[in-house]
């Protein structure tokens, strides 16, 4: 029985990129060869033209130490086909220049230096800029994709974009330190995915990007561990499990949900209502009082930080598809509130960053969740994402061994910047762990892929915040 012809034409393709890859491979080794072979040889010719010079051995040792870790920098960048562009021969040439007026001046240690940086200079890797521009399209295939808590969260303004040749399909990543890490799961059109891995691949190689994944779900894993379509392997960590409640049967009956009955009813005691409200549909009034929770808030208002799970431009109605649902106390001020945004053509919400102020009554996540379930209800949703709860069992090990408690204490010095126990403890509640999500990463490089995974979600980075009119 003859293949469909859509599954002959992806394995084309993979073949193709196989192909390629190798090719480009052979052509680093040789370049890398070719130049290792020359930066011998000029050592040694730098080594006898000085030889009946007065300069002492330490002095030649140094010379040709420079030379070697300057082509050896050159040499890794042409192996990992990095392009070069006019900008980076600049930057090369002003740090070769800079380095031969400090040996003039007789600044030799400091002119070493500048020198060898001129191959790193050179090779430095290339980053992809972010395209806000691209909302309208990437939010279409939002709306397109069903049944995956990130999707939504491909938005971010700070992401790049790989579409599918249809552009039926994207990928949002972002680039630093010579890695392309990929954001969750692609969005669009599935049928896509498999080329649409293969050729941002592909892509990633002509830059000389290594590919990571953060927040694949279990269910796309095999997109990135196929050789025929990447080239080469990466290993899945599982880094924890969505929180999805399937609101068209959710309900609070029964004593494992006691806790969350008992925290929302403590809201009711309090007087605490809710309202829900369109981002883009925030009155002046409104939107002075949410903006006074945000920057009253302990969490740093005037600072973000995340990449992968969340949105940022809170209030300012930047984004489509976003809900508030707010809660007032009995004498009208603002507690606190929550942002959705909805998905999959309404089938999907899911929860970006909750809001309270300090002294907020206990239970105004819980009351905001629940309410904002029931609202998915009734609007016909099936799945609204609560949050990620990240490394569940270790939280949940009453009974943890020496490993278990390392990472236990090493999770709690983030503290400062996310509770993650604490984050746990609300999410358990619901009794909603779902699918796992998980980190793709060469094992090899797992000292520098944790310092780029760490900067992009931690870094902080100065608040888009709304503007307010003097009269609201």
């Amino acid at each position: 029985m003859a293949e469909p012809p859509v599954k002959v034409e992806h394995r084309r393709r993979a073949r193709e990129r196989v192909v390629v890859h190798v090719d480009t491979l052979a052509a680093r080794w040789v370049g890398a060869l070719a130049l290792l072979i020359a930066a011998s040889w000029l050592t040694v010719l730098v080594v006898r033209s000085y030889r009946h010079a007065n300069w002492d051995a330490d002095g030649r040792l140094a010379w040709s130490l420079t030379i070697l870790a300057a082509v050896a920098l050159i040499s890794r960048g042409i192996f990992l086909g990095r392009p070069v562009t006019a900008a980076h021969a600049i930057a090369a040439a002003g740090a070769l220049l800079a380095g031969f007026a400090a040996h003039i001046l007789a600044f030799d240690v400091p002119g070493n230096f500048l020198i060898a940086s001129s191959g790193l200079a050179l090779m430095w890797p290339t980053t992809a800029r972010p395209q806000p521009d691209q909302l309208p399209r990437v939010w279409a295939l939002v709306n397109a994709t069903e049944g995956d808590p990130v999707a939504p969260f491909a938005m971010q303004m700070l992401k790049s974009y790989f579409y599918s040749a249809d552009g039926t399909a994207a990928i949002a990543y972002r680039t630093r330190l010579g890695y392309a890490v990929v954001s969750g799961d692609p969005i669009g059109d599935e049928r896509r995915y498999e080329e649409l891995v293969g050729d941002f691949v592909a892509m990633c190689h002509s830059r000389g990007w290594r590919v990571l994944v953060l927040g694949c779900s279990q269910f796309r894993l095999g997109l990135w561990r196929n050789p025929e379509l990447i080239g080469q392997r990466l290993r899945p960590v599982p880094i924890g499990r969505d929180v999805v409640i399937d609101v068209q049967t959710f309900d609070m009956v029964g004593r494992r949900f006691r806790n969350l009955r008992q925290a929302v009813q403590r809201t009711h005691n309090f007087g605490i209502t809710t309202e829900i409200v369109a981002e883009q549909d925030l009155d002046e009034g409104r939107l002075a009082e949410l903006t006074d929770v945000l920057l009253s808030s302990a969490k740093g208002a005037r600072t973000e930080r995340g990449f992968s799970m969340i949105l940022d431009a809170t209030l300012t109605g930047h984004y489509p598809g976003v809900l508030l649902i707010i809660a007032r106390d009995r004498a009208g001020t603002v507690q606190g509130f929550h942002r959705y945004v909805v998905a999959g053509r309404g089938s999907d919400y899911s929860l970006d960053v909750p809001w309270r102020r300090p002294g907020a009554p206990n239970g105004i996540d819980e009351r905001l969740s629940v309410d904002m379930i029931s609202a998915a209800k009734k609007a016909g949703a099936q799945r609204l994402s609560l949050a990620f709860a990240a490394f569940p069992e270790i939280f949940n090990d009453s009974e943890r061994g020496p490993l278990s408690s390392f990472f236990y204490a090493a999770i709690h010095l983030g503290d400062s910047l996310i509770a993650l126990e604490s984050l746990y403890r609300y999410l358990r509640k619901f009794h909603a762990l779902g699918d796992r999500r998980y980190v793709l990463l060469p094992l090899a490089q797992v000292l520098p892929v944790l310092v780029v995974l760490l900067s992009l979600e931690f870094a902080p980075r100065r608040r888009q915040l709304p503007t307010v009119s003097a009269s609201g």
